[in-house]
């Protein structure tokens, strides 16, 4: 899959094409649509599925080093003022604050991050390590593995430090229910 074929894939989806039409009036730095919203689309795309089917939210990741709950709260408030007419649950977080909740609701520590992408590469699978956002009038593109295993359909782990086998299992498997398709590597 090339990124060209990928991007297409996720403007399947018409939630997806909103949210990153609207992104800039966030007003966030490094606002970017990842993960799920994105490689999710991309399977449904590819089992003829509805380009929504069994997507449980849009995450948007941005980065601002305001870490003040009130910071991060006037970017929720903006997002949900912005995306109310939408039938979807949207998801904004500031991923210079992660570190700061992160431990206290997993249950293991988190370093700080320096960048939006920094966020990305922490998700628990190289599937789920992706990124759209507008620029100009085209759009930015990250993976940092490529698109071999969204288009081969592969869960596949991502050892980070903090990474957690019964949180991939976990995911994998409600993956695996709705797209049986998909091949998941052990944790």
């Amino acid at each position: 899959m090339t990124e060209a074929e990928f991007v297409a894939a996720v403007f399947r989806n018409p939630v997806n094409a909103i949210i990153l039409a609207r992104l800039p009036q966030l007003e966030t730095a490094g606002a970017w649509l990842v993960s799920g919203a994105l490689f999710q689309t991309v399977w449904n795309v590819l089992t003829r599925r509805a380009p929504d089917y069994g997507i449980k939210d849009y995450d948007v990741f941005y980065f601002d080093s305001d870490t003040s709950w009130d910071a991060e709260n006037a970017v929720i408030e903006r997002a949900r003022r912005l995306f109310a007419d939408m039938d979807a649950v949207i998801e904004v977080r500031n991923q210079a604050r992660v570190h700061l909740w992160y431990e206290a609701k997993f249950g293991s520590p988190y370093p700080p991050l320096a960048r939006t992408t920094d966020g990305i590469d922490h998700f628990l699978m190289h599937n789920a390590q992706v990124g759209i956002r507008p620029r100009g009038d085209s759009y930015e593109v990250y993976a940092r593995h490529g698109f071999d295993d969204i288009a081969n359909m592969i869960v596949r782990p991502n050892r980070t430090p903090n990474f957690r086998a019964n949180r991939y299992r976990e995911k994998a498997e409600r993956w695996k229910s709705l797209w049986p398709e998909i091949t998941i590597l052990p944790a």
